[in-house]
């Protein structure tokens, strides 16, 4: 009697295990899409919310759509200050500020369906986006890497998951290396090309798709040996020699599809069409990123810093700030180059180059919204090794940037000082030294982040 009474948990806990199991490998029916249902009415429910109390960017993307298409005047009926920024006196196709022209179809869509509030449709197309991202994940990805995808949402994108745009050029550059592994490269570059088109960080992974599809060609001369100082000039040499025999016909075509765009919207509202590139240099630093970061700490040696809302966000002033800016644009391409180097020698492979050039830029950058996290998500879901300690250092930056978005930064609101909200900005520091750490060694691969543990053997 003592067995058969202990067999009955022990029979329910395998039966749980293995429900679990099937549940996280499969591909098809309920049990696949269950972790996007959850996922997706937990990032619902939190857009929802952000919606009640005032979204400022989404109804930003709202003003946006209304003066493209009707002019500045309906903007005045959208009762939020977001739309402060549109001159009163612009007319008929006034073109974002701020993100190229594309993006207007994006924040367009929602006024397809009248009668809807404007956050409630945009949170369900960011919804139906990320569902084709997770359709992908499971078709293509690793087993598991839809999985991945959703716990990643909820861990890291709660506040910005679907209210914010950033899931298009996501989903978009996920979808271009698919198509690139399965060598529809033509079809690669015209995706790409959309992406780059909404918004235009996706353009760091032109060379290294340029580069991935040189590889597929016989006879191209590439770096595979180490270089040394002393064979620098005859490698360099032998790899332009080639250059004759590289495909060009699918980087002409990306080229004429952005500037065929471009003109296109640029014969629309010339003074426009351009702005957003101005927008980007001129931003200082965003409070959350590392060059703020490290501002901050020079503030401790007693460096004037200040703060400031302009741009939309709160941003971070100090006499050095130029200077910091110089180095962090220099540690950009000095890892930009160094990721080209390695995928021509063949250590990096087309997803694993494009996630190390996402961390590089988003590293060095001006700005680290809490909603770049969804460029990589979708990425490293696909790519999913089962490294423990990647994924170890992926939780902590994800539970932390939750922490500082919505959490902190409701506190922020109301204080408008990051030096007077307590933790706010140690907790930053904490979140973009890990990411620095996580950029170092995904590049370097000294913590073996880009391979699978291996597993350990029972005995």
């Amino acid at each position: 009697m003592r067995t058969s009474a202990s067999a009955y948990p022990r029979s329910s806990r395998t039966h749980g295990k293995n429900f679990i199991q099937q549940a996280l490998s499969a591909r098809k029916g309920f049990l696949a899409y269950l972790p996007l249902i959850l996922a997706l009415g937990a990032l619902l429910t939190v857009a929802m919310t952000e919606a009640y109390f005032g979204n400022l960017d989404v109804v930003e993307y709202q003003c946006y759509a209304k003066a493209f298409w009707f002019g500045a005047k309906p903007t005045q009926s959208v009762s939020a200050p977001a739309c402060q920024f549109i001159p009163q006196i612009s007319q008929y196709h006034t073109l974002p500020s701020e993100y190229p022209p594309l993006a207007l179809i994006v924040f367009s869509l929602p006024l397809l369906v009248p009668g809807v509030g404007y956050p409630l449709m945009f949170a369900l197309f960011m919804a139906a986006t990320t569902a084709l991202i997770y359709w992908l994940l499971l078709k293509y990805g690793v087993s598991g890497a839809a999985n991945v995808f959703a716990v990643c949402l909820v861990a890291g994108c709660m506040g910005t998951g679907l209210s914010r745009f950033d899931m298009v050029p996501a989903g978009l550059c996920l979808l271009c290396i698919i198509l690139a592994e399965h060598k529809r490269w033509g079809l690669a570059y015209a995706v790409l090309a959309a992406g780059v088109l909404i918004k235009i960080y996706p353009i760091v992974i032109l060379p290294i798709l340029f580069l991935a599809e040189q590889h597929q060609q016989a006879g191209s001369f590439f770096p595979y040996q180490s270089i040394r100082l002393k064979t620098a000039g005859s490698v360099l040499l032998q790899t332009f020699r080639n250059i004759r025999r590289w495909r060009w016909k699918n980087a002409l075509m990306f080229s004429g599809l952005v500037l065929g765009v471009t003109i296109f919207f640029g014969a629309l509202s010339s003074k426009g069409v351009f702005s957003w590139i101005s927008y980007l240099f001129r931003r200082p630093f965003e409070v959350g990123s590392t060059g703020s970061s490290l501002l901050w700490l020079t503030s401790l040696a007693g460096v004037t810093v200040t703060w400031k809302t302009t741009y939309g966000s709160m941003n971070t002033f100090s006499p050095i700030e130029g200077t910091v800016a110089f180095i962090f644009g220099f540690l950009f391409w000095m890892g930009y180059i160094i990721i080209l180097l390695r995928q021509s020698q063949g250590k990096l492979k087309l997803v694993e180059a494009c996630i190390a050039a996402l961390l590089v830029m988003i590293a060095t950058s001006k700005v680290f919204s809490p909603q770049y996290l969804l460029w990589l998500i979708p990425l490293l879901a696909y790519r999913a090794n089962g490294n423990r300690r990647l994924w170890l250092i992926w939780g902590a930056i994800f539970v932390l940037t939750s922490l500082i978005y919505p959490v902190y930064y409701g506190f922020l609101s109301i204080i408008n000082d990051p030096a007077r909200v307590p933790g706010f900005l140690p907790v930053i520091l904490l979140r973009d030294g890990l990411l620095v750490l996580l950029t170092a060694a995904y590049l370097f691969n000294f913590l073996k982040l880009r391979e699978p543990l291996p597993h350990s053997v029972s005995k």
